[in-house]
């Protein structure tokens, strides 16, 4: 059993870090061809292809901090690509494209052509489209005076490990409440489907990359979450077997990681260190892609996670957690069931219940009952996007990133 009091003075104490992958385009919001302007940062990297720039933070420890340090990113990154007549796309969806040939795939040489090899791996099996969606990861960690204070007699690494181990589960279990707050993708441009088109589109999604058109395995993967050994022992089964080239082609919403390598070697080794939430969208509405409330309800939602009893996570229940977090990536909240029940009454219900376990902090009801309002007062941000982008979604997305650069 593992009780965490919110009268303990690191409560909320932690690591926070920031992912942001963005596509460069130039001054017809074209995809730069240009190569990544950036190769010996750490902190400003590329992805799956050579114009994919994803800014990196470092860990911080706190979420004022982590937007300091993102919004110096953001600002390095917007000067350096000005000059050379470039733009940070701030979307999750892609601009227009002519054909896939204007998908570089990122180069790596030397003791990183490991990476080449393994985008063209995923290109062979997944195609090159699916690549440009673009997202934010959320990586967090309890302070380590706090797991210590609450740890005790027990072992200690076994202790963290087990908590984030129990807290993963529940993520997977109610990733749809993240995406139905802060979906922020509804329109796009038809040549993400097909060659030599272009033009506005709206299939009623609220988040592509979330939705089952979005960038997922191709089969709904089953884990043994009876320990971290079996967790792992699972995951190398389907390497063994072909059906993902490594652990990094386990497409879930969120992701365990270790201190040092990132390696499901290190995990066993090294037990859990952090936990990666992988399901935010880019949101345009703001110039860092995510706001400040966003941020701060990730964190509180994950320590309200602990609260809750633990559970079997059964193939089933894995199954329709998949399911349910793609379809809190449909645009209209009428159309979405979530485990049979309105979308609607289950996240007001969860919110509800929320609100009630951080009572005696005000400032975190407040975060809440934003959230609530979302739902209730039809204020999620696809809307506003929606409305904002739905019609000349190319241009008047040009216009908005142009602005927000100079």
């Amino acid at each position: 059993m593992i009780f965490l009091d919110l009268s303990n003075k690191y409560i909320f104490d932690g690591s926070f870090g920031i992912e942001r992958e963005t596509l460069r385009v130039n001054e017809a919001g074209q995809l730069a061809q240009t190569p990544h302007p950036f190769p010996n940062d750490k902190y400003l990297d590329k992805d799956f292809c050579e114009n994919q720039l994803e800014l990196i933070t470092p860990v911080c420890g706190s979420i004022d901090s982590l937007i300091k340090n993102l919004d110096k990113l953001d600002k390095k990154a917007r000067a350096t690509l000005l000059k050379q007549g470039e733009y940070l796309w701030l979307y999750s969806n892609p601009p227009c494209f002519e054909t896939v040939n204007d998908i570089p795939i990122a180069k790596f040489n030397n003791d990183k052509l490991f990476k080449l090899n393994y985008r063209l791996n995923l290109e062979k099996r997944y195609g090159k489209r699916l690549m440009l969606y673009s997202g934010i990861h959320f990586n967090f960690s309890f302070s380590e005076k706090l797991l210590q204070s609450m740890c005790g007699d027990t072992d200690y690494k076994k202790f963290k490990t087990k908590l984030y181990f129990r807290m993963s589960k529940q993520i997977c279990r109610y990733s749809w409440l993240l995406v139905l707050l802060t979906a922020a993708s509804p329109v796009y441009d038809i040549s993400l489907n097909t060659d030599h088109l272009s033009g506005d589109g709206f299939d009623g999604y609220s988040s592509r990359r979330n939705s089952d058109k979005g960038y997922w395995n191709n089969f709904i993967p089953v884990l043994d979450y009876s320990s971290l050994r079996t967790y792992i022992d699972s995951i190398r089964s389907y390497i063994n077997r072909g059906v993902l080239f490594s652990a990094g082609e386990l497409y879930l919403p969120i992701r365990l990681k270790p201190s040092g390598n990132n390696s499901l070697d290190a995990l066993e080794k090294n037990g859990i260190n952090h936990i990666e939430l992988r399901m935010f969208d880019i949101n345009p509405l703001t110039p860092l892609g995510m706001f400040r409330e966003d941020m701060e309800f990730a964190h509180y939602f994950l320590i309200y996670l602990l609260s809750l009893p633990d559970f079997e996570f059964t193939p089933q229940l894995q199954k329709a957690a998949v399911e349910n977090h793609r379809s809190a990536a449909k645009y209209d909240l009428s159309h979405i069931r979530i485990n049979g029940y309105s979308a609607v009454d289950a996240a007001i219900g969860m919110l509800t219940d929320m609100e009630i376990y951080f009572t005696s902090f005000p400032h975190i009801t407040d975060n809440i009952r934003k959230q609530k309002r979302k739902i209730n007062e039809n204020k999620r941000y696809c809307v506003e996007v929606y409305n904002k982008f739905g019609k000349n979604y190319k241009e008047e997305m040009l216009k908005m990133i142009k602005s927000s650069s100079n």
